[in-house]
Order: structure tokens, then sequence, then C-alpha cells
């Protein structure tokens, strides 16, 4: 018997981080010391008192058995509290907040609740690859929105056709931003709900990244903007916050009714969140600033060692004051897969090539400063001694 894929996922590339997995096996299968720079997964373990909780909730029978499907109660207040507390935004717990299984299973899931064949969405370019291929998995057309250095990685919502601007469904959007590091304050949120607002576009913004900030920027939420919750919702994620990618939790809130067709789509999918995590989570936002100074200074030290690095070798990068990636120019004329390749075979370091975000991200590499500070030290003193670079 002969098994044949879907045409969606013949036509799938490869997920970027399986091909970078793929190599660094084959590299180390040859003995070569990797430092991994390409997947940004924190290395900061997660808050004791978080992994205390989920130890007490775990031994509990009550929490063995099927969790509700848009997520405890208890848990989507605690995110609606905290949304009050950093952001002075109110959302409704019951009907404006759903738990998720991280937010890129919202994220994924979205389109399939909003979009029907041949809708347009519009997704930033680079960006993150589940925006594109959760789109076509669902019938939808990704169009593209050029994040470019000259625009500080914002999009340029006028050079979108007009065409497009009244096919368009839904917006993916993503500040502190993956894979660029830019960030954006409250004059572009705006400018995005104007837009929204006048061409019926669901906008759902990945603010994955809000809380790891430096030099005391403190991220906005979309939600924030008069107007945001009446065309969309953001995605939020415990991953980054609290050093928890393996837990798999996260949320979403905003608009009641969009808020519903997601949560419609994930009851007929997943059967929600394991409650011990969810009630781990709990403590985490009710705890929400226990150790958040610390980790933000970790980072923001590697950051400086890093991109003071940079500067040394003469490499250019686009500064960042959020996320725990560093966004850098690819030397000479060399392509960024090829640089990446030779990157990883002539001096043992993992990086992931801009054109794995979209075409517009070609010519630029990706860093992920989620490894102790000694090892991105070794990293730059690699660089140094590359023949590639000058």
């Amino acid at each position: 018997m002969v098994i044949k894929w879907a045409k969606r996922i013949e036509d799938l590339p490869p997920y970027l981080f399986a091909e970078i997995d793929a190599k660094k096996q084959e590299m180390r299968a040859k003995g070569v010391d990797l430092i991994d720079l390409g997947v940004g997964d924190p290395d900061i373990p997660t808050p004791k008192h978080i992994v205390d909780s989920l130890k007490t909730a775990a031994e509990d029978p009550a929490n063995h058995r099927y969790p509700s499907y848009e997520g405890m109660l208890a848990f989507r207040a605690a995110a609606a509290n905290w949304y009050r507390e950093r952001f002075g935004v109110k959302v409704e717990p019951e009907t404006e907040v759903v738990t998720l299984i991280g937010s890129k299973e919202g994220i994924a899931h979205t389109p399939f609740a909003f979009v029907d064949p041949g809708d347009i969405v519009l997704v930033p370019d680079p960006g993150y690859p589940v925006y594109s291929v959760a789109t076509s998995f669902a019938g939808g057309i990704p169009y593209s929105m050029p994040l470019l250095k000259k625009n500080h990685f914002l999009p340029d919502l006028n050079a979108i056709p007009e065409d497009i601007k009244r096919r368009a469904k839904l917006m993916f959007i993503n500040y502190p931003n993956n894979p660029t590091s830019a960030v954006t304050d409250i004059g572009f949120f705006r400018e995005v709900v104007d837009f929204a607002s006048k061409y019926g576009i669901i906008v759902c913004h990945d603010a994955a990244y809000t809380e790891v900030a430096f030099d005391g920027f403190n991220p906005p939420s979309f939600l924030e903007v008069d107007g945001a919750k009446e065309v969309g919702m953001e995605f939020h994620s415990l991953s980054k916050t609290f050093n928890m990618t393996g837990w798999r939790i996260g949320f979403a809130a905003g608009n009641k009714k969009a808020i519903s067709g997601l949560g419609k789509v994930k009851t007929n999918i997943d059967s929600g969140v394991f409650q011990a995590i969810q009630i781990a989570g709990i403590m985490g936002l009710k705890n929400y600033s226990n150790g958040m100074a610390e980790r933000k200074r970790i980072y923001e030290e590697r950051r400086n060692i890093f991109c003071k690095g940079l500067d040394e070798v003469g490499i250019s990068y686009y500064p960042p004051k959020a996320t725990f990636y560093v966004w850098f120019e690819v030397p000479g004329s060399i392509n960024s897969k090829d640089f990446t390749g030779k990157l990883l075979t002539e001096s043992g370091i993992v990086v992931t090539p801009g054109v794995g975000f979209g075409k517009h991200g070609e010519g630029y590499i990706r860093v992920s400063i989620t490894i102790a500070k000694e090892r991105l030290m070794e990293a730059v003193e690699r660089l140094r001694k590359a023949r590639f670079v000058s």
C-alpha cells in the first residue's frame, strides 16, 4: 500500500527548526562541540514556587480527570487580573479569555475559526512561520507584510493594495517581534485598530515576549488602545514570561466573539490543559513579579555580551530592547542559509537563517541568547576567528 500525503502536507516546506535539528545531530555525531543559538528555549529553570505548586496539584486526584475545554475559570481569572495589573486592561474571564495549550496552539487554530478557502490573511514577513502555515492549512492565502529595517521592522499598512485590504479577514502582528526583536508603541497599535476597523479585519496580536524587555522598557499591550477589543485578540504565553516552554500553557484575551470562535475550534480538537499545570500557571500569574527582575537582568547581561562581541567583530545588528533574540546582518555577499551552514560546519555555532522566517528575512541571522554567558563569550570568540567575517 502506498501512503499518500494530503496536498497541504506535500506542499509544506520542512519546519525551520526541524531542519536545523537534523543538521545539529549530524555535527554532534561527528563530535563537534556545538554552541546552540538557534531555538528560543529559555535555559533558566521555571521558578520554584511554580514547580512546587504543580507537584501539589498533580497529587490531587481531582486534577486527574478531563479539564474544562475553555480552561479553569480560576486560571482565566488570574489571567484577567494580570492584564489589569500589568496593562490596566479589563477583560472578562468568563467570556473574553480562553486557555491555550501554549500560544502556538491558539495561533495555529485561529484561522480555522475565521478563514474560508480563498480568504486573505495578512502576515508579517519575516515572521513566526506558524502564521502562514496555519493560514494555508485553513485554505486561506497568506499575504506578506514586509518588515523592513527602514521602517523599524513595522509593516507599512498604507503599502497594502486596496483590493487586498478589502479581502483580508485576519491580520497577525507580533511585538516585541520574533525574529527581529523590534518593539513598538501605542501609536502603532492605534494605527492598526483604525486600519482593522475600516476594513473589517480581525487583529491577532502575538504578545509572547512582552515580559522579556530591557533598559527599563515595558512593552505595551495591543488591548490598551481604545477600540482594540472591538477588532481583535491578543495571545500570551507563560513560556517566555516564566520559562515554562515545556509546560504548554498560554491564553488568548480580547473580543468576545473572536475568543468564542477560537474556543469552538478547540472544543472540537483538544480536551484542554491538564488542571495541575493550570494551577501552577495561576501561581505564576498571581506572583508575577517574583524573580522577574532577575530574569530580565540575566537576559540583558547576555544581550550586552553578544552585542558587544558583534560590535568588535564588525557585524551590524538591530539593537534589541526586548525578546531574547539578536537580529544581525549577514556579513559580505553570502546568503543567510549558506552563512548558517558555514557557521555550523566551520565554527560549531548554530544560528537561524533569516530567510527561514520569510523572503524579507534574507540577509539576516537570528540568534537566541538563551544560553550561559560563558558560552556566548565563546561564540563571539569563534565568530572573530571565522574566515568569512572580516
